[in-house]
């Protein structure tokens, strides 16, 4: 019984570390670089592809420590752990993300084709749209961390 709490410690800090250096590099290394070695379209191109794996693998990483904290805390308890909630709360941003906005970003860009959107009508759209993703990830970034903050340095995770 012991070897498994200690694996399923170490698979729970592994994900979690996985999923917050994840949202870290892509969005605050890989992007920039890309942004400034590549050409613009091409950049945003690869950067949107990069967004949408992400958020795949942040779905399944976080689906795993939502179910590790139910099953080691139960429901009741759980649902009273800060550790919970913002990996409830940085789950549920990925998912708009994922399946609300990245959709809605491709629909205006496909929708400015021949032209590159930025050059087309729908330039004003996408770049608020853009804005809003940048906030939301810029948000979810910050939970992870508040998140690997409290697991590694707060109270021990049960």
């Amino acid at each position: 019984m012991r070897v498994m709490t200690s694996l399923t410690n170490l698979l729970f800090h592994l994900a979690l570390t996985a999923w917050t250096g994840m949202l870290w590099s892509i969005g605050y290394l890989v992007t920039p670089v890309l942004f400034y070695t590549q050409e613009h379209a091409l950049a945003g191109e690869i950067a949107g592809h990069l967004f949408n794996v992400s958020g795949w693998a942040g779905l399944a990483l976080g689906g795993y420590l939502l179910l590790v904290l139910l099953l080691r805390q139960g429901l009741k308890a759980s649902l009273r752990t800060l550790a919970f909630w913002l990996t409830a709360l940085i789950l549920i941003l990925t998912a708009v993300s994922l399946f609300g906005i990245q959709p809605f970003m491709r629909h205006l860009k496909e929708s400015a084709l021949p032209l590159d959107v930025m050059r087309s009508a729908m330039r004003d759209r996408f770049v608020a749209w853009h804005g809003v993703a940048s906030m939301l990830y810029l948000l979810q970034s910050l939970l992870a961390l508040a998140l690997t903050l409290r697991v590694n340095f707060g109270k021990p995770v049960q």
